[in-house]
């Protein structure tokens, strides 16, 4: 089974893209004063994997550098990567709603 990842998030405002200050209000992902990743749910921004945010962590690693094409674009796929994740992750909740079995 093939999952079909994309994203309806968007990096709407030119700029300089050095990740200076992350923050997240409004469904955006703000990675200085005025350049931010748009339509990004607080689900997606809150998710942790192994006791990290996902999303703030990864740009964090990124401070003070410049965002190219290829940056932008495999953040994307993480965002895209973490919806599908959390799709499926209620899908099996529905599916068995009762952990452990017995």
């Amino acid at each position: 089974m093939e999952a079909d990842i994309e994203t309806e998030s968007s990096y709407p405002i030119e700029g300089d893209n050095i990740v200076e200050k992350i923050t997240y209000k409004d469904e955006k992902v703000y990675i200085n004063k005025t350049q931010y990743f748009d339509n990004v749910k607080e689900n997606i921004w809150q998710f942790h994997i192994g006791g990290y945010q996902v999303c703030q962590k990864w740009l964090k690693d990124r401070k003070g550098r410049e965002l190219n094409f290829d940056d932008c674009n495999h953040y994307f796929y993480i965002l895209a990567a973490l919806e599908q994740t959390i799709y499926l992750m209620e899908k099996i909740d529905a599916t068995i709603p009762e952990f452990p079995l017995s």
